[in-house]
């Protein structure tokens, strides 16, 4: 097998040699025979000063031009003479200026971008950013979140109308969460802030926890992953983008109340002097009780029996959840030695009440847990280092948190509050611990660019956990003797061929590395454990193009041999619900994907803008990992993960919008993935047929769509102030969420359709610096439901003020 492998890895890797050497040729033909030219060159800057990387500099009605790098910095020759330079951009106004080249004195010509509002997907898009991810060859979107600055949103709202994309919460504020990208879910999306990676922060750092004021925006990459991420996700990756650009000074503060006594406040101050010298501090909180109501079955203690088919309206009652967080950064910019040097500290800490188990009809009444995390970081940033066009990144933080879990109650809760006494303590499993996690992360990525046509990309990525759990219920504290480890390695090369704004091609190759070290028991009752090491190792690689068959229609195309490292939580569980397995295999799936969009103007003025993208997705994915539900002693509940064989998916999505100038915007995405079992053979079984074969994997959603509506009226009764109404749905087919052979007679086997309605009504004056909005979610009061029939809330209110100041 390892022959083999080698075997289609050095064929690969020559078939790619052949085919660079053969694009690099084309990308710098000979030249004609010399004329007299000079050298115009400058840099493409937005009006707040930053780059505007990847615009298009040319000569006016001609071919002639180049293309700016992702500095902003363009160059090229052009024949003496009167010329008129123009460039283009993505996002920004086209802009021209006349130079006369009358000698071989070279010109030096700096471009000021102003920026133009066109629709990317379900947002305003303005920023060079999103423009960057757009003309990447991998299939990605940006979620633009400036305009919902107002709004109670957090980012996990801000990425729901993204096309494929949907976000399962098991509850209210603080419950637990995963995203579903392309067919894929959980742990197979890797996040990122500004490009680090956020395994093992802990959950204050959800995506549902995180104020949307704390991105500028959000990019997705779906399936196909650029090496820049040092990433072994193998579904896709959410890259959170702050804002970094230069301002003198801001300060932006907000406040908001709702439903079931849900507090939310953010604070973000910063200033960055002439010198260099640059702060920024940045806090949020969230609190809510979290006693909405359910339709749960109740508990009879008389007779111990639960009746399903009997459902009771009951109130949450031991659901009280809060975190707070602050982001303190202090640092240098713009010096010769650092483009930008930053280190941070980060202090945050939570309280979770736990109301179910991974089933609605289980209750607890007084488990909980609660928890903190203080992680210093270093961010260096240097452009053109030793060599023009060699560009370093490089970040380290090291993260120290500690969880404890308390289940310690002698008595057991029903949905109506009563209670009945334990033989023994402990409504799941009796326990008083603490989970001490040390988590240190260090990426390097370096840039090298050749001309404007070629970029070769070098990214490591390197990752130390421990985990070390103590047990307080003695009177002296007792830590296990064996700690559980990982180390993780990640190293990725990428070359990127860019000739021109048409076309350009990624090609890259992912060396992967895990090392695991933990406890595994040696005797049937768990008592007696022993430590066991174990190392993989894996090549990945891929291919991505896009070409430009009209400037206004765009085509992606992507695959990638793509590999996935079991995470923490798969590997050792969460020391309460979850529970683990150290021998998990690495997930391994060959990813392909499709994208086409077509974004184009009806009028000459540009008012009535339509935005057309469609997708489609094929994985063949191995050694699948499948979060299980199993029941435990005493009939209790908890999460398993095991590979689950072959695992095939087929599916697309489509989205579509339209914008009337800066007045109306009305749009939407629709996504379905066929998610098959594919493994004719039955786990641990030789030759016993799988009964579940071709059949649609449990708990998975397979059909979604959403839509919006957002009616702006600019300088409402005043100059500068800006009234907007939005509207938005969700609708969710149904699913079910065991086995389809099981739960295809039985309702209670099944997630039911369900449409959600959400309004809401922001009014900002003075140009934005005074805000107040206002929101009802869920308006019609759905019965919304999710992981394993977990309900979620049902009609809320939240309301919230903003103030934002700065220069």
């Amino acid at each position: 097998m390892l022959n083999l492998f080698t075997r289609k890895t050095k064929k690969f890797f020559m078939t790619t040699v052949l085919f660079l050497t053969t694009l690099v040729s084309y990308s710098n033909p000979p030249e004609n025979p010399p004329s007299e030219k000079t050298t115009v060159s400058g840099r493409v800057l937005d009006k707040n000063g930053s780059p505007v990387a990847f615009a298009t500099v040319f000569i006016k009605d001609s071919t002639h031009g180049t293309m700016a790098d992702e500095n902003g910095n363009y160059s090229f020759k052009v024949l003496l003479g009167s010329h008129v330079l123009c460039v283009s951009m993505l996002g920004y106004e086209d802009h021209e200026i006349e130079i006369k080249a009358n000698t071989k004195t070279p010109i030096n010509i700096d471009f000021i971008l102003n920026e133009s509002s066109i629709m990317l997907d379900n947002v305003v898009v303005t920023a060079s950013g999103i423009e960057r991810v757009k003309t990447s060859a991998f299939n990605t979107v940006a979620v633009d979140t400036r305009d919902m600055q107002n709004t109670t949103k957090n980012l996990s709202d801000a990425l729901s109308k993204s096309p494929g994309m949907k976000l399962r919460e098991s509850g209210g504020v603080g419950s637990d969460m995963s995203v579903m990208l392309n067919g894929f879910s959980g742990k197979h999306i890797k996040v990122f802030i500004d490009g680090v990676p956020q395994e093992g922060v802990g959950s204050s750092f959800s995506l549902n926890n995180i104020p949307v004021g704390f991105a500028e925006r959000i990019e997705v990459y779906r399936g196909v992953v650029p090496v820049g991420f040092g990433s072994d996700a193998i579904g896709g990756v959410i890259n959170i983008v702050t804002n970094k650009k230069r301002r003198s000074w801001f300060a932006d503060a907000s406040y908001s109340y709702g439903s079931f006594n849900t507090h939310r406040s953010t604070i973000n101050a910063g200033q960055s002097l002439e010198n260099g010298f640059t702060w920024e501090i940045n806090a949020f909180q969230n609190y809510s009780d979290n006693n909405y109501f359910v339709d749960a079955p109740v508990e009879n203690f008389e007779t111990g029996l639960i009746d399903k088919s009997k459902k009771q309206h009951v109130q949450r009652f031991n659901d009280t959840y809060h975190n707070e967080a602050v982001i303190a950064k202090i640092g240098l910019t713009n010096k010769k030695w650092t483009d930008r040097l930053i280190l941070g500290l980060t202090y945050s800490q939570m309280y979770k009440e736990i109301q179910t188990g991974v089933r609605q009809e289980i209750v607890y009444g007084a488990k909980h847990r609660h928890g903190n995390s203080l992680m210093p970081s270093l961010e260096y940033v240097k452009r053109n280092l030793i060599l023009p066009g060699l560009d370093l990144t490089l970040t380290a933080n090291y993260n120290k948190n500690a969880t404890t879990n308390v289940d310690t109650s002698q008595y057991k809760y029903n949905w109506i509050g009563d209670t009945k006494r334990l033989n023994s303590p402990g409504e799941q499993s009796y326990q008083f611990s603490r989970a001490d996690n040390d988590n240190y992360n260090t990426t390097a990525n370096l840039n090298y660019r050749i001309g404007h046509a070629h970029l070769f990309t070098l990214n490591n990525v390197f990752n130390a956990f421990t985990r070390s759990n103590t047990s307080l219920l003695a009177a002296e504290e007792q830590t296990d003797p064996i700690a559980k480890r990982t180390h993780k390695n990640i190293t990725g090369f990428q070359y990127r061929l860019m000739p021109s704004h048409v076309w350009n091609l990624t090609v890259f190759a992912k060396y992967y590395n895990l090392y695991v070290s933990g406890p595994i028991a040696v005797d049937e009752n768990a008592t007696d454990f022993v430590e066991t090491t174990r190392s993989e190792n894996a090549l990945g690689y891929g291919i991505a193009g896009t070409y430009f068959i009209i400037p206004e229609l765009q085509t992606k195309l992507s695959y990638e041999k793509a590999y996935r490292l079991p995470t923490i939580e798969e590997m050792f569980g969460d020391e309460d619900l979850e529970m683990g397995d150290i021998g998990i295999r690495p997930e391994n799936s060959h990813n392909f994907n499709l994208n086409i969009s077509y974004n184009f103007f009806i009028d000459k003025k540009e008012n009535h803008n339509i935005y057309i993208e469609g997708g489609l997705v094929y994985h063949d994915t191995r050694d699948y990992i499948q979060r299980n539900i199993v029941d435990i002693s005493g009939g209790k509940s908890a999460a398993t993960y095991i590979n689950y064989g072959r695992v095939k998916t087929i599916g697309g999505n489509v989205s579509l919008r339209y914008t009337f100038s800066k007045w109306l915007s009305i749009g939407g995405n629709a996504t379905y993935m066929d998610i098959r079992d594919n493994m004719p053979i039955a786990i641990g079984t030789e030759s016993m047929p799988n009964l579940g074969y071709k059949d649609r994997m449990p708990n998975i959603p397979y059909f979604f769509t959403d839509a919006d509506v957002t009616f702006t009226w600019n300088d409402f009764m005043k100059k500068d102030n800006d009234l907007s109404i939005i509207y938005d749905n969700s609708y969710l087919h149904k699913f079910y969420y065991y086995s389809s052979r099981i739960g295809s007679n039985k309702d209670d086997y099944m997630v039911p359709n369900q449409l959600s309605h959400n309004v809401s009504l922001n009014y900002s004056l003075k140009n934005g610096r005074y805000n107040l909005s206002v929101e009802c979610r869920n308006l019609t009061n759905e019965d919304l439901y999710d992981n394993f029939s977990l309900q979620k809330a049902g009609r809320a209110f939240y309301a919230k003020i903003r103030i934002a100041v700065g220069n």
